[in-house]
């Protein structure tokens, strides 16, 4: 009847745009801040709460990786200082083993920065970059200005909680924004698409072996970096990039973690992706 094929017609439309909407969002995706853009243009694919203020760990060592690079020097020998042994303790925070004393390459303390989240190595590169800490935080906002990075602010080069939780925060779209301009240096985009960074021993170092905790790297089929974050304020957090074909992808996800203060690193990895599955097939 006339009846039947109207009500048929409208129960197959509902269902085409319940999957149009469905089709409309990555599904899956728990972080409560998140956002998925294309590299080249910035253009914004799909986006939650994208331009909330929240701490974002470790990912801040993106801007500190970004403004050694843009000072240039990477072949300088820098001695570790002494003061790395405090403050790694006062923040229980991630180390890349290194020792007050040893010297190494600006080159190679990114490695050991951005591939085991060393906050070891943060710390001397700001010592060194600034020179001194505090003037290595005021050169990493300054540069957050530059960039246009206007809902951004860095109280420490590690994204450690210092002084407080709230203190060193971002945004998924100003983190994107940065991601974007830091995967243009060459250096950049080589050591955080690193998986492993092996150094031998040598004159005034020991041997080091740093791995990627960026396990996107490894799951993900085009992965080509950025950087893992964690603290109890931030939650698991992680800005990614991925490449297929002629399409790369960027995005960033803050408080992964399905509990406030619960690490989960492999929750980021699922969210990201969702993202970047949902982001390719369209």
């Amino acid at each position: 009847s006339v009846k039947t094929v109207t009500t048929v017609k409208t129960v197959t439309a509902a269902k085409a745009v319940t999957a149009a909407k469905a089709a409309a969002a990555p599904a899956g995706v728990r972080a409560p801040w998140a956002e998925l853009a294309n590299a080249a243009t910035g253009a914004d694919l799909w986006s939650r709460s994208s331009v909330s203020e929240r701490p974002m760990g470790s990912v801040t060592k993106v801007m500190t990786a970004y403004a050694v690079i843009e000072a240039g020097d990477l072949n300088r020998v820098i001695t570790v200082p002494e003061g790395i042994v405090a403050y790694d303790k006062k923040y229980d925070a991630s180390t890349a083993g290194l020792v007050p004393g040893e010297k190494l390459t600006a080159l190679q303390l990114l490695y050991a920065m951005m591939l085991p989240s060393g906050c070891d190595a943060a710390y001397t590169l700001a010592v060194a970059y600034g020179p001194g800490f505090t003037a290595f935080v005021a050169k990493m906002n300054a540069t957050a200005r530059k960039l246009g990075l206007s809902k951004t602010h860095f109280s420490d080069p590690s994204g450690l909680p210092n002084p407080g939780q709230y203190t060193n925060y971002s945004t998924v779209r100003d983190l994107i924004s940065l991601g974007r301009d830091a995967m243009k240096l060459a250096v950049f985009r080589q050591v955080v698409a690193t998986r492993s960074y092996h150094l031998a021993a040598g004159a005034g170092h020991r041997a080091h072996t740093w791995k990627n905790l960026n396990q996107l790297l490894t799951s993900y089929s085009g992965a080509v970096g950025i950087k893992t974050g964690f603290t109890a304020a931030a939650g698991e957090c992680l800005l990614f990039e991925a490449r297929r074909g002629s399409t790369t992808l960027i995005g960033a996800v803050l408080h992964s973690a399905a509990t406030e203060s619960a690490s989960d690193q492999a929750a980021p990895v699922r969210d990201a992706t969702a993202m970047l599955n949902w982001g390719f097939s369209r």
